[in-house]
């Protein structure tokens, strides 16, 4: 079988406006989870991504008559929490008795939808294959009840190339109602459910201004992805940043493009809180066709502060149940790399996000230097990120002493760092300890005097000349009592 790619075939079906009883939606919101599913916001052959968690809340009109009758409200997105959903009728004009939702069917939706209506099956070369009554569709072909000859008979439909309709064409999912109505009338309703393939994260931009300082332009835009499996069209967008407990109940390559917004281009975001959490609402309304994904400011466009480091650490501040006094217990390794890591103050309330650090090369031009992760940083914190391992520098570290007094509940051990620098210019790099073999220690002695000590780390800044090298050599003292029962 030679399936049918959806936008494809949208082009290729006829679809008239059906005599549904609800129409399409006169107004949209959408309040958008934080979503870090790389698969919502990249390219992919894969249809919608059950990924990420929306909002979403419709004005409808309802065609009622006096009386029980089935509704139908099509053109859903594919991944709808059915428990979820809720319709209320303005005027309490009529009461849903019951409702079903009629799950999207992946791939065969679009054909799926036609089930039941007239269509015509062209073959690769053109010829029509099959013209009749569209009984099924799915991965073994199209059943169609062919009326083209004079004897009815039902022909499966392996390979094709075009369908063409004339009846409702839907993509989604729908929903099917039983409602009572008390009268006669045009009444709007507010349909509202959970939905997945919709989701949003930050993006960041931070462009290093030249010189021996650290200031960079900081670009703060969120980036919205839509994997639905539908457009939504003049929405209303809020982006809640924070992260909620969501309880939940698998495209088209996307297109990246500023989302359109029906206001000045310069406004930006308007920011609020929803109880423990951030959100923003966007001004006018945002398009989001289905496979891509959006980008709209956060904050404008800034100068800030930060700070560059050359980073090498050893160990965490994992501190174990009891004394670990074995000598190989922790081990010190050969040569190793040199983290570079960038740092700055949240100049606001700052929500988790790619950062992207851009430097200018000797021709003035932007080039990528390392990206990383920002987390949830509240106003005045600081953020770090590790923009990758310097080319120039190494860091070697070996254990120079090393004794264990067990009846005194005591434990000496000394280490010596050397740095190197293979640049041409000098450089300070930080050293980060992490005494880990019990909690209770102290500093015996240190070539360079630490710059920052805490129960659980010591942090030396050692100058390094360039095309040169710098030795620490530094000292600890652990002690325990009998009751700790050391290890090794």
């Amino acid at each position: 079988m030679i399936p049918v790619p959806l936008r494809t075939l949208a082009l290729a079906i006829l679809a008239s406006t059906s005599a549904g009883a609800l129409a399409a939606p006169a107004a949209t919101s959408l309040t958008l989870y934080r979503s870090d599913d790389n698969a919502l916001y990249s390219a992919g052959d894969n249809g919608s991504v059950p990924s990420g968690h929306a909002v979403a809340r419709e004005t409808r009109q309802l065609e009622l008559k006096a009386g029980t009758q089935d509704l139908s409200l099509d053109g859903l997105p594919q991944y709808v929490d059915p428990e979820s959903i809720a319709l209320n009728v303005d005027g309490d004009a009529a009461k849903v008795l019951s409702q079903r939702l009629r799950l999207g069917q992946g791939q065969y939706a679009a054909l799926g939808s036609l089930i039941g209506q007239p269509v015509d099956v062209y073959g690769t070369n053109g010829d029509i294959q099959a013209s009749g009554t569209l009984l099924r569709a799915d991965a073994s072909g199209l059943m169609v009840r062919d009326t083209s000859s004079a004897n009815e008979r039902i022909a499966l439909v392996h390979e094709y190339g075009a369908v063409k309709a004339r009846g409702v064409f839907q993509v989604g999912s729908g929903l099917q109602l039983r409602v009572d109505a008390s009268r006669a009338a045009k009444a709007n309703a507010t349909l509202s459910y959970s939905t997945s393939g919709l989701g949003w994260r930050a993006a960041y931009v931070g462009t290093l201004a030249p010189g021996d300082g650290c200031k960079m332009q900081f670009e703060s835009r969120a980036s919205i992805a839509n994997r639905s499996g539908r457009d939504w069209n003049n929405v209303q967008l809020m982006l809640v940043a924070g992260e909620p407990q969501l309880a939940q109940s698998s495209g088209p390559r996307p297109m990246m493009f500023n989302a359109r917004a029906k206001t000045a281009d310069a406004a930006l975001p308007e920011q609020s809180t929803l109880a423990d959490y951030r959100t923003y609402s966007l001004p006018g309304t945002v398009d989001l066709p289905d496979g891509s994904v959006s980008q709209v400011p956060l904050y404008d466009t800034r100068t800030i502060a930060c700070e560059r480091t050359s980073l090498f650490e050893t160990g965490t501040g994992w501190v174990p149940p009891q004394p670990m006094i074995g000598q190989d217990a922790f081990t010190s390794g050969g040569p190793e790399g040199i983290s570079s890591t960038l740092q700055f103050r949240a100049f606001d309330s700052i929500p988790a996000g790619n950062l992207r650090v851009l430097s200018l090369d000797r021709n003035g031009t932007p080039q990528l230097i390392g990206s990383g992760r920002v987390n949830d940083t509240p106003k005045g914190s600081d953020a770090h990120i590790t923009l990758g391992m310097a080319f120039d520098l190494r860091a070697s570290r070996e254990r120079t002493a090393f004794t264990v007094d067990k009846n005194g509940h005591r434990l000496d051990e000394a280490f010596r760092i050397t740095l190197t620098n293979a640049s041409d210019t000098p450089r300070v790099i930080t050293v980060r300890e992490h005494p880990q073999r019990w909690r209770q220690w102290t500093l015996a002695s240190s070539s360079i005097k630490p710059s920052a000590q805490t129960t659980d780390t010591l942090e030396f800044k050692v100058p390094v000349p360039a095309n040169g090298k710098a030795t620490l050599d530094y000292a600890v003292r652990y002690q325990w009592t009998a009751d700790d029962h050391p290890q090794g």
